[in-house]
């Protein structure tokens, strides 16, 4: 369940809004009865961001990954010898 509220009031009420939202509650400010904003209590990350090393075996490169294709390189050398505006 959340609870909505219109901006004036949230500022008027931000402590107790902050205590909703540090016991589970989600506050959905509103403006003019649009939602644009939600105060929802702070969930740490749990486990270590991925570093380096952490697609290892996921994916693959192909060995001709780097090799460039004559149709490319023949459509960048037109396009440099092109009288551009």
């Amino acid at each position: 369940m959340s609870i909505r509220v219109d901006l004036g009031e949230a500022k008027e009420r931000f402590d107790e809004l902050v205590s909703e939202a540090e016991a589970g509650e989600s506050v959905v400010i509103t403006r003019e009865g649009v939602p644009v904003a939600r105060l929802v209590r702070y969930e740490p990350r749990t486990g270590q961001r991925p570093g380096r090393g952490a697609l290892k075996g996921k994916i693959h490169i192909p060995d001709d990954f780097d090799d460039l294709d004559e149709e490319i390189i023949r459509a960048f050398e037109e396009s440099a010898e092109r009288d551009w505006p």
